[in-house]
């Protein structure tokens, strides 16, 4: 079931690679990644924690992305991590954007670069050299997933059977990792200036609010999973206050969102109805509409 045109996987991997909680100005790289796929649309945003999980959840509580762990995690190599992410959205997205956490400073204008080209691997290119973030078609993902060379990751994509489009952008952050900090701090004055934008939480209200994005991040879940309890894992939701929510929502439309059925092996299911469905694709696309406005407006409004 296709949810979302375009999906993105954060992968950071194990200790020995990853420093997702690095601050780089005032917050830390993994967050400037999220705020970077999120200003040019990008939903859902999968993060495939191998290191400091807790605190991973915890920068990223109010982000609304989805958290994956494998039992391995400490171990959890880079491919591996890409497989999580991917076998996650595969069948979910049209298309999927995979970076490693360990380079946080490209910018949206690149990311939009890569989405505006067709191909079944873009990848984008500073001065001859290829970098990430990568996009992927979905028709692709199966390839990656089931890829078991020695040459990790870049074994995957190189063995794929698929059209590679390399897009050259004028963004050296594209190529930076985070075991450079001079580099990465030579780079944040112009990072900080790309991702300067607006930011839209888009909320329905009626005599009160009752639908905003972490619902929606939720009934996204609910209709991948079937079952509450892992939908509340992956997104970090209470799991009593995502009842609250759904509750909230059914009373404001007057009508069933979700069907629940009791007992069986795994404890039931809740699941969306045919309402529940088109209400989130309402909103989607709602949401997209808005969003594209607020950008063209905010580029006509303001020369920053």
């Amino acid at each position: 079931m296709i949810l979302s045109k375009t999906g993105g996987i954060i992968a950071v991997a194990s200790k020995r690679g990853a420093k997702p909680l690095l601050h780089i100005g005032e917050i830390p790289v993994i967050q400037r990644i999220v705020l970077t796929y999120q200003q040019v649309g990008i939903f859902p945003i999968v993060v495939v924690s191998g290191t400091e999980e807790a605190e991973v959840k915890k920068q990223l509580s109010k982000y609304g992305v989805i958290f994956l762990q494998d039992e391995k995690a400490e171990q959890l190599e880079m491919l591996e991590a890409v497989r999580i992410g991917l076998g996650y959205l595969n069948g979910k997205c049209e298309r999927v954007l995979f970076t490693p956490v360990n380079v946080p400073m490209f910018t949206p204008m690149t990311v939009s670069a890569l989405l505006d080209t067709d191909g079944e691997i873009v990848s984008p290119v500073y001065q001859g050299k290829g970098g990430h973030p990568v996009l992927l078609s979905d028709n692709i993902i199966p390839q990656i997933i089931s890829y078991d060379g020695p040459d990790g990751l870049r074994g995957a994509l190189g063995c794929c059977d698929a059209r590679r489009i390399r897009v050259e952008v004028p963004d050296r952050g594209i190529l930076t990792n985070v075991h450079n900090e001079d580099e990465l701090r030579t780079q944040l004055e112009e990072h900080n200036s790309s991702i300067l934008h607006p930011v839209l939480h888009l909320r329905l209200e009626h005599e009160i609010p009752f639908f905003d994005d972490r619902l929606k991040l939720l009934l996204f879940l609910l209709a991948d999973t079937g079952n509450m309890r892992i939908s509340c894992a992956f997104s970090g939701i209470a799991h009593s206050k995502a009842w609250d929510m759904i509750n909230k929502l059914e009373q404001t439309l007057n009508c069933r969102i979700v069907e629940r059925s009791r007992g069986g092996s795994n404890g039931g299911s809740t699941r969306l109805t045919e309402a529940g469905l088109e209400f989130y694709y309402s909103f989607a696309r709602f949401e997209a509409s808005v969003y594209q406005f607020a950008q063209e407006e905010f580029k006509k409004q303001f020369s920053l």
